[in-house]
């Protein structure tokens, strides 16, 4: 599939030469970006902060927003403290630097994103993640006590798979294990909620932190360090996080004034998840969760078709220009019912 170059910013609907076409791919997907609502809030919030506010956060001149973003993030997820980045990947780079310090072992999950991998490690390419989870089991059961940190992602949204970390509980009982998650497409995704992933993840035997990009779910240009008290403080205590510019303070302030829209935008994702699984719960080609908002097609002929018939889906070659393209199909809160109709029509007229 060709690349496409636009002028303007994406919505559910995009021109592309003249012509309309659905759009059913991306990372917005609650769709919050595009609301109108929000971009109000957002315009008078701009003018209240400005577009930009490069100084550190350790300046002895500072924003109070910065501070009561943290606190409510940080209370709604489930923690005890986060930090705010101007990148999910910065947090990313954070949050392994101070994870990674103590640690004996560190094994990485086979589809971690590169912002949470430490340098100089790699992650298997040969394992899946059921056998890389039982190849940590075994490791586990041979291996003395020692400290070991575990990385991954919460969902592999290539592969369209949420992942499972309660086995890393027995690993617990013998060695002193921390966990590190990015959990950049869980925010605004997973649950009841749209805090991500910690509140489930956390027990009193495992080290945790969770890391990610607010710029997906939650449409913010900022990244977002979940831990505890004194793992926040650290992060907070270096040159990394002292020398960064952070996030922007319009977009936080945006998010707390805007947290019902979140929520109203959370449920009608959740509810087009479901009608979208229930409909190709029968199609062959199509794999995916009513719990996750991406879903693969296994026919790459399908993406041309998609586009004859006016829907534009991911499709392009990953991890590299020389890699298999991996072709989803986006479910956003910016859809319509008409619109997950209209796809699921073109998709059972394909599946014949």
């Amino acid at each position: 599939m060709k690349n496409h170059y636009l002028d303007s910013g994406i919505d559910r609907m995009i021109e592309i030469e003249g012509k309309e076409y659905f759009y059913f791919s991306g990372t917005s997907y609650l769709g919050i970006a595009q609301d109108p609502d929000f971009l109000d809030i957002l315009a008078d919030n701009l003018f209240l902060y400005g577009a930009n506010h490069g100084q550190s956060r350790v300046n002895n001149i500072r924003l109070s927003i910065f501070d009561e973003f943290e606190e409510s993030f940080a209370m709604e997820a489930g923690a005890g403290a986060a930090a705010v980045l101007s990148s999910g990947y910065l947090a990313g780079i954070a949050a392994w630097k101070s994870a990674s310090k103590d640690a004996d072992d560190i094994w990485i999950a086979p589809d971690a994103h590169s912002a949470v991998v430490p340098d100089d490690y790699f992650h298997s390419n040969q394992l899946n993640f059921t056998q890389w989870k039982n190849h940590c089991l075994e490791q586990s059961e041979a291996l003395s006590s020692r400290r070991i940190l575990i990385i991954g992602n919460a969902v592999d949204p290539f592969a369209c798979e949420i992942h499972n970390y309660d086995w890393v509980k027995e690993l617990a009982k013998k060695h002193e294990v921390s966990l590190l998650i990015d959990d950049s497409h869980a925010f605004g995704t997973f649950g009841n909620s749209i805090y991500g992933t910690y509140e489930q993840l956390r027990n009193p035997a495992i080290n945790l932190l969770v890391s990610g990009s607010l710029g997906k779910g939650l449409g913010m240009p900022a990244g977002i360090i979940l831990g505890s008290e004194s793992q926040i403080d650290k992060i907070k205590a270096t040159p990394l996080f002292g020398g960064a510019s952070p996030g922007s303070p319009a977009h936080l302030k945006t998010f707390l004034d805007m947290d019902y829209l979140y929520m109203e935008k959370k449920k009608w994702l959740s509810d087009a998840c479901g009608i979208f699984a229930q409909e190709t719960a029968k199609i062959s080609q199509i794999h995916g969760s009513k719990h996750f908002p991406a879903f693969l097609y296994k026919d790459e002929s399908w993406a041309k078709e998609f586009e004859k018939a006016g829907i534009i889906t991911s499709s392009f070659p990953y991890p590299t220009a020389e890699s298999p393209s991996v072709n989803r199909i986006v479910i956003s809160a910016f859809h319509e019912l008409g619109d997950l109709m209209y796809l699921n029509e073109i998709i059972h007229d394909l599946a014949r």
